[in-house]
């Protein structure tokens, strides 16, 4: 077995974790997502993809494979990747209820994935949400999807991962479901940690200070990055940054010898800069995530702080395809 099985990306967001498989030579013909910035942003970083802006509620199982029998051979080796949103799960969210219509969307995931097996050899899915899953009012959707991948012919293992064991600056816990078909002698499925920034400093610290929004702000006048500006300071905080705490729910304050805390802002809720003098840029922000320094997001400032917040983090995504790949090219021909 040579040849790696091709990537279909659900709820794809900017790409975190397809840029992890793109990285480890998977090709991926399909990528889905409902927001249309997060679109236009994987088509700039994957131009060989074909990433489409539908709805998974909407489009179903029936939608998806007809989307995937334009872009792959019926028959085929394929891989299903993905991270439904995770909101409704969220320990962040204290209004999050068991019966939030996000929390099916785990279900749908898997019907997805019984809906392509009709029709494709599927050899492999990747499942990420936030550790909330687990909780106990959200443990029958978890368990569902669980034995689903089960029932389903995988074998799956459940992964608690912090991005900072895995060359990202932040300290992000995250659950992975990686489920490999049961049928080939597939190697160990082992996911190999990786050294890269540890904190704040390493990561931003030598950064210049990035441009402030204006109506006719251009390109051409944001330094480093096409992505390194912030919004101008206004909230009277900014003039005693001395206040800012580093554990509160708003206005979490960076420090520049620690990792960041999790990148998962609310509207407009971006950290504060260690320095206490502005919140840090879409730029820093990315870079505290892991995003590598070519990735450029899409859309305005609401939609490229869900982008980042969205997103697995690209190191540990390359991590999780890097221990696919070894457990599948193992297989015994």
């Amino acid at each position: 077995m040579t040849d790696l099985p091709e990537i279909i990306s659900l709820f794809c967001g900017s790409g975190g974790l397809d840029w992890g498989f793109h990285r480890e030579g998977f090709r991926i013909p399909l990528a889905i997502d409902h927001c249309e910035a997060a679109i236009k942003t994987h088509k700039r970083n994957f131009p060989e993809t074909e990433a489409v802006n539908f709805d998974l509620v909407k489009l179903g199982p029936a939608g998806v494979l007809k989307l995937t029998q334009k872009h792959v051979a019926s028959g085929a080796r394929i891989g299903i990747i993905g991270g439904p949103p995770c909101q409704g799960f969220s320990r962040a969210n204290v209004q999050s209820q068991s019966e939030d219509p996000r929390n099916t969307l785990p279900s749908l995931y898997l019907q997805i994935v019984e809906k392509l097996q009709k029709k494709y050899i599927v050899e492999f899915v990747i499942f990420e949400n936030v550790l909330g899953i687990r909780d106990k009012r959200h443990a029958a959707t978890y368990e569902a999807i669980l034995q689903g991948l089960i029932l389903a012919g995988f074998s799956v293992k459940e992964s608690e991962l912090c991005a900072l064991d895995y060359g990202v600056p932040q300290n992000r816990k995250r659950i992975v479901l990686s489920a490999v078909r049961t049928g080939p002698k597939y190697g160990t499925f082992r996911i190999h940690k990786r050294s890269g920034p540890s904190t704040v400093l390493q990561a931003i610290g030598l950064l210049d200070e990035p441009a402030f929004y204006s109506p006719g702000l251009k390109r051409i006048d944001i330094p480093v990055h096409p992505n390194h500006w912030t919004m101008r300071p206004k909230s009277p905080r900014f003039r005693s940054p001395r206040k800012f705490r580093s554990d509160g729910r708003s206005f979490k304050l960076l420090r520049w010898e620690e990792a960041s805390p999790t990148i998962a802002f609310g509207n407009r809720e971006i950290h504060v800069h260690p320095n206490g003098n502005r919140r840090i840029s879409i730029y820093e922000a990315m870079l505290l995530q892991g995003f590598p320094h070519d990735f450029v997001l899409e859309g305005n400032l609401s939609e490229q702080v869900q982008q980042i917040s969205n997103a697995v983090p690209p190191p540990l995504a390359r991590s999780l395809a890097a221990a696919i790949r070894r457990s599948v090219s193992s297989a015994a021909k």
